[in-house]
């Protein structure tokens, strides 16, 4: 029988073979600068938000900004603190946004030495499991390893659009692995890539990953 874990990482391979082969990276970080002003409100001037709630955006790869901003744009993500943001941006606009803050570097939130709590009530190391997960997944479960699409340091693999995680605050991924779990976020592709790793996840290992991420580098 195929290893399903493999399997899957084989059909994410070519998924993003198929996706992202002729990408061309076209965005003016010098024009973005000049079009960020909003978006510091919540991000940060340089893309470092300050608040747990807002993603950080520094350092994230171009292909993965553009999509996100496009989706928000159309509605295919919904974000109600950007409702009407972006709706006067034309595609270069959003273009340069994107090249604007993937030019800048990511400042680690930094993860903390906490506890969290098995199904069987049992309470493990959250970095310990969070290691884990992230490198190996959960093969019982067939949870695959995040390294495999988002790199060993967490850095992502940008032509691919598979995001920049490291350094990201634990918050704002947990939230978004449980918003794929419930479905609540669905703009991942008719492969359902996250949605379909994160229905696999306990709660346990959403926030010992995500904790463990906001320290990866």
């Amino acid at each position: 029988m195929k290893n399903p874990i493999r399997s899957m990482f084989f059909s994410l391979g070519l998924l993003s073979t198929a996706l992202f082969a002729n990408a061309v990276f076209a965005g003016d970080a010098k024009e973005g600068a000049k079009l960020v002003a909003a978006c510091s409100a919540c991000h940060g001037a340089d893309g470092n938000s300050a608040v747990s709630m807002f993603p950080k955006l520094a350092g994230q790869g171009e292909k993965y900004l553009l999509k996100q901003m496009m989706d928000v744009k159309s509605g295919a993500r919904s974000i109600p603190q950007m409702a009407g943001q972006l709706d006067n941006l034309s595609q270069t606009d959003l273009e340069n946004i994107a090249a604007f803050f993937a030019s800048k570097t990511t400042q680690l939130s930094g993860s903390k030495d906490t506890k969290v709590q098995l199904n069987s009530g049992v309470q493990v190391s959250s970095l310990d499991l969070g290691a884990k997960i992230y490198r190996a997944g959960n093969q019982e479960s067939s949870v695959p390893a995040c390294s495999g699409c988002h790199s060993p340091t967490g850095a992502g693999n940008s032509p691919a659009g598979f995001p920049h995680l490291s350094g990201q605050h634990a918050d704002y991924i947990a939230k978004q692995l449980r918003d794929f779990r419930a479905g609540n976020r669905t703009n991942d592709g008719d492969a359902m890539i996250m949605r379909g790793v994160a229905q696999h996840m306990s709660d346990a290992e959403i926030d010992a990953v995500a904790n463990f991420i906001a320290g990866l580098n």
